[in-house]
């Protein structure tokens, strides 16, 4: 049995009418599927399950992840699959740099499976892939969505001297949950990561959190003043949506005038940039945050 499914005394709600998605369609989504089927390249927007796909594709713009598509952890909410990852791929930073240039991507969003069973937990590919993207596309501006490589600072410091122009750690969800969501996450280190990213050097850091896994009202607002108080630039809040049976349910589903009600909030606490609404995701509109 699985450890999310034991003690569940409520019944899953039923999807509502404000969370729909649609299906992937136009010109540019067919000619960037093709490029990245070609190349064999990972993107979180496929692997993730994300529902905004069609819009970004549409629109020309990806989220690629790197250094494979198995994760060494097991996040009760994620999409990704979990277990021994394959050997590195050393030609992927040239294989991802060579795809933004061919699409000619002004704005580009790079994110990664947990690599913990890597000695340097894979940041050696994360700053070899941000090289060969400046090389290839000097103009292409980049945002980083990094795991939290345990809080180790050495690491962290090698995406620090690479300086993408955005650099992103999610939360994921409140501090009380986060044993339960994020295993062998801790609340604390993600804050103190996002904060360490800030004092040395990162211009602008994000972070986000999913809703509707039972999170209350005054949690939510109680994380969106840690991030601020940690210094974070952007947040972003959208619906949890469960990517299998196997996974996490949803508790319940957040109504647009809430998300609203946390995007004035968080305006409120002065935050750059804040994105609030159902289908919400981290990269979603992620060009908007470089300025």
């Amino acid at each position: 049995m699985s450890i999310y499914s034991a003690n569940i005394d409520f019944k899953i709600p039923k999807k509502p009418k404000w969370i729909r998605v649609k299906l992937p369609t136009g010109k540019k989504y067919t000619e960037l599927r093709s490029l990245v089927d070609k190349y064999n390249l990972n993107t979180i927007c496929s692997s993730g399950s994300c529902p905004n796909m069609g819009e970004c594709w549409g629109e020309g713009t990806a989220t690629f992840m790197i250094l494979g598509n198995i994760c060494t952890r097991s996040c009760g909410f994620c999409g990704v699959k979990t277990g021994r990852p394959e050997s590195i791929d050393w030609e992927e930073p040239e294989k991802v740099a060579n795809s933004i240039k061919i699409m000619k991507i002004k704005h580009a969003v790079l994110t990664s499976v947990d690599r913990d069973d890597l000695k340097d937990m894979g940041t050696l590919i994360w700053t070899e892939t941000i090289k060969s993207i400046r090389r290839l596309s000097p103009n292409t501006t980049l945002e980083t969505l990094i795991p939290d490589f345990q809080g180790i600072e050495k690491h962290l410091d090698k995406i620090i001297l690479v300086n993408p122009e955005v650099v992103s750690h999610n939360v994921e969800t409140v501090k009380r949950l986060t044993r339960e969501v994020r295993i062998q996450a801790k609340y604390d280190r993600s804050l103190k990561v996002l904060k360490y990213l800030k004092d040395n050097g990162i211009q602008r850091t994000k972070s986000g959190l999913m809703l509707g896994l039972g999170e209350k009202e005054e949690e939510v607002f109680n994380t969106l003043t840690d991030l601020k108080n940690n210094n974070v630039d952007i947040v972003t809040l959208g619906q949890y949506l469960q990517p299998s049976k196997k996974h996490l349910p949803v508790k319940e589903f957040i109504e647009p005038s809430q998300f609203k009600k946390y995007e004035v909030f968080g305006k409120s606490l002065g935050f750059r940039h804040v994105e609030s609404g159902p289908l919400v995701r981290s990269s979603y509109k992620a060009q908007k945050h470089v300025t």
